[in-house]
């Protein structure tokens, strides 16, 4: 992905208009296959500045895709008064310099940290323990099993990275699942038995919390039950995933 900014000074009795008119442009970028998201900001120390933020898919796909496509005649229709305004307007990409600041709990910090996760993992292990769909999968559990998920997923959530550190990372969370043809079913039963685990435990239930939750929970079970059939590929390298608050890490198709 590549990301564009475009710096404007407006007059600020125009201000109103233009902010209008890149209102009517937004949705030609809504529709665009190109367009990741956009973000228009006016600077609150010289208010006539403005900074459009738009994520492409990448720089040929702006220039080459949406610059030439169908919608970008609606674009520009609507932005072309303006056009004399621009004082910048440049590609960027994104370095590995970024994260969250403190203001934004982790969703480990928000569900209670590691101790709350660990006391998930040993209830709903004796849930699967005792599940005839899902329990033969796990008939030979190391004892100290629960206690490596709780790592595990603390450090997805944002909490330490004991499971990194102490455990092998992803490489260790996949051998685990290769070979074990999961099914479907027992993916289904494992979700659902996970977040009864959630209720009887006294995870947060707020919307927001759950949703999060929920989503790496589909998402990361889905991804096992792919790894675990008898021609599956995946790789055997990679970061252990950061899920936040309704973000999901980089969709790759080959790992999918």
């Amino acid at each position: 992905m590549t990301i564009e900014y475009i710096r404007y000074r407006v007059a600020r009795p125009d201000a109103a208009e233009f902010e209008a008119a890149y209102a009517r442009a937004a949705r030609a970028l809504a529709l665009a296959p190109q367009c990741v998201d956009y973000e228009l900001s006016r600077c609150v120390d010289e208010p006539e500045c403005y900074v459009l933020r738009i994520t492409w898919t990448s720089v040929d796909d702006h220039l080459q895709g949406f610059r030439r496509g169908e919608h970008f005649v609606a674009f520009f229709a609507e932005i072309e008064p303006y056009v004399g305004g621009i004082e910048e307007m440049r590609h960027y990409e994104r370095t590995a310099v970024r994260g969250v600041g403190a203001s934004v709990p982790t969703m480990c910090e928000w569900l209670g940290g590691t101790a709350a996760l660990e006391h998930l993992t040993e209830v709903f292990y004796t849930r699967v323990g005792a599940d005839d769909l899902v329990g033969p999968l796990f008939a030979n559990m190391d004892p100290g099993h629960p206690r490596y998920v709780a790592m595990w997923l603390a450090e997805v959530f944002g909490g330490p990275s004991r499971y990194t550190d102490e455990r092998g990372g992803y490489h260790n969370m996949l051998v685990h699942h290769l070979g074990k043809a999961i099914t479907e079913p027992q993916r289904r039963r494992w979700v659902g038995l996970l977040l009864d685990a959630a209720d009887e435990v006294g995870l947060p239930a707020d919307p927001e919390f759950r949703a999060a939750f929920l989503g790496y929970i589909e998402w990361g079970t889905r991804i096992a039950l792919a790894n675990s059939q008898p021609d599956a590929d995946p790789p055997t390298e990679a970061p252990v995933p950061h899920w936040g608050w309704g973000v999901a890490p980089p969709y790759h198709p080959a790992q999918a």
